[in-house]
């Protein structure tokens, strides 16, 4: 069978990292065209990457027959109609995180997905890697008790206030950007979908949230609490806690384990701290979404996750007395 065909929708400075170089690594798939707003800049990133085709638009792109796979790392707000776009060209789509830019919009994606049958799937290539399952495993194991209280936190640097994640017309802003994972995470840990009871924001700009932190509260009463920001006193915090009546885990950069990681578990008779593997989770991620183009095999990260992230986003927003963000026109 020939190699699954990836066209790349934008230069975008993940793609490298989430998508060129795990293609690299993964049998059966490869990256063969890519499209920017600006040709030359399209034609620039081909050559530095070794892709080797150019197309004169991103609807040039998803329109080209000699593709079956779309990677959509846009800005936020673009994601949901351009996912849709190549959807409906019979295109297979991962899309970059956030899935949308709201809830809405996550619904009207996992629509045309289902009607068309192509394969679509939010890049939380974390939770493809061991240590995300690991984490999930032991608190549903009862090792650590009755679950008391789940908390996150993606808190980095970034003060180019001019980037376009600070931009509210593409649906940026700290939870859509930094917080969508940590959403991801206390769901993930607490074994089902949280409520949010209040949220407080520091804004970069009126609408825009800089950093957040929001209360919630989880299906049998343990509380979680996210915190996020690309700009606050907390310069770079990257975690996962679990506290429970019997003991409790700590996760240090469950986001990309491929750096230093750890996971410390302290029950009241023992005290461990495990690793895992450093192979990137962007392999693991592109290695099961092959699988479920070709085989049909099960996504962690498929249409009902993401609407049930973005549902959590939405909130959140709400409850900071900020508006949910919205696809860009």
């Amino acid at each position: 069978m020939s190699d699954l065909r990836i066209g790349i929708l934008g230069a975008a400075r993940i793609a490298p990292a989430a998508i060129i170089r795990p293609a690299r690594s993964v049998d059966g798939v490869t990256v063969t065209a890519v499209a920017a707003r600006d040709r030359s800049r399209a034609e620039e990133f081909a050559r530095r990457h070794d892709i080797p085709n150019v197309r004169a638009s991103y609807a040039d792109l998803v329109a080209d027959p000699d593709l079956d796979i779309i990677y959509n790392p846009l800005p936020n707000g673009l994601h949901g109609q351009w996912t849709m776009a190549a959807l409906e060209a019979g295109l297979h789509v991962l899309c970059e995180k956030p899935f949308t830019a709201n809830r809405a919009e996550a619904v009207e994606v996992a629509d045309v997905a289902q009607r068309t049958g192509k394969v679509v799937a939010e890049a939380f290539h974390y939770r493809y890697h061991p240590m995300a399952q690991r984490m999930r495993d032991i608190v549903a194991s009862g090792e650590l008790g009755r679950i008391l209280h789940v908390e996150a936190f993606n808190c980095f640097p970034l003060p180019r206030f001019e980037d376009i994640r600070y931009q509210l017309d593409l649906a940026g802003g700290a939870v859509m950007d930094a917080g969508c994972y940590a959403v991801h995470q206390v769901r993930l840990v607490g074994l089902g979908e949280p409520t949010v009871i209040s949220a407080s924001a520091k804004l970069a700009s009126p609408g825009v949230d800089r950093a957040l932190q929001a209360e919630l509260v989880f299906p049998g009463g343990p509380s979680g609490r996210v915190v996020c920001s690309m700009w606050s006193r907390s310069l770079l915090r990257v975690s996962v806690r679990v506290f429970g009546t019997d003991g409790e885990m700590r996760a240090l950069n469950a986001t990309a384990p491929q750096y230093p990681h750890r996971l410390v578990v302290r029950t009241r008779d023992s005290h461990r701290v495990e690793h895992f593997t450093r192979k990137p989770t962007y392999q693991f991620q592109l290695e099961a979404f092959r699988d479920a183009v070709v085989d049909g095999a099960p996504l962690l990260t498929g249409p009902d996750d993401a609407i049930a992230n973005m549902a959590v986003i939405d909130a959140i927003y709400l409850a900071a007395g900020l508006e949910p963000r919205q696809p860009s026109t």
